[in-house]
């Protein structure tokens, strides 16, 4: 019977749930801006103290490990990292488009292709399609025109959802396309995840691990320079 803390910060939203043996025994979630530095210490606690008065043993901590906001990321795992060092617990990967996938199709009862689009910035996102049968594509950085997904949707239905899909129902032209609203990755849709990764060993190196960022973090110049 695994317990474990599972950790989402890769987008505005801050969520952390708690499970046992698969069963959601402490869910907090706040989606109100980017507010992880402040509230994941209190939820840390929270989930810590769940734990304790349970008498149950931390087994492992999941973490979202990206795409997605470059700082959210690294405080995600930089607390996954601390939790891990100080308790003894494993340190789990999933992915954060899998994670919005699963929301989309439990929220929704969905049996098809599900294409979650995380934010990059003007007209990109990061996105890959899962199918139905657990088969997915390879996560990319994607520039969204009128050709996108043209050839994917000419046989089959696409549900497009989390925080970059929005501003592509406009691009996206089909009667295929549906586009899915307050989808977005939360701690709760981890919890399988996590599980199938416990159960099988996949743990990663909590000295070593480093969050998926599929690009590289790029920082401005300031063109007014104060001496």
């Amino acid at each position: 019977m695994a317990t474990i803390i599972n950790i989402e910060t890769s987008t505005p939203s801050c969520s952390l749930s708690v499970a046992c043996n698969s069963e959601v025994i402490l869910s907090l979630e706040d989606n109100s801006g980017m507010n992880h530095a402040t509230l994941l210490g209190t939820y840390i606690k929270q989930a810590m103290d769940t734990i304790r008065e349970r008498n149950l043993t931390l087994d492992a901590v999941c973490v979202s490990q990206g795409p997605g906001s470059y700082t959210g990321l690294r405080i995600g795992v930089s607390t996954a990292k601390g939790l891990c060092f100080g308790s003894g617990a494993k340190l789990i990967a999933v992915d954060t488009l899998a994670v919005i996938a699963e929301m989309a199709r439990q929220e929704n009862n969905i049996n098809g292709t599900i294409c979650p689009m995380i934010d990059a910035r003007r007209m990109e996102v990061y996105t890959a399609l899962y199918k139905a049968d657990g088969s997915s594509t390879e996560v990319e950085a994607k520039i969204i025109d009128e050709t996108s997904f043209a050839e994917e949707l000419k046989s089959q239905d696409i549900y497009f959802c989390g925080n970059g899909a929005e501003k592509c129902q406009q691009t996206i032209k089909s009667d295929k396309a549906h586009f899915l609203a307050n989808i977005h990755p939360s701690a709760k849709y981890m919890v399988r995840f996590a599980e199938e990764r416990f159960k099988s060993g996949k743990f990663e190196d909590v000295a070593y691990f480093e969050p998926f960022y599929l690009k590289e973090f790029q920082t401005t110049v300031a063109k007014n320079k104060v001496l």
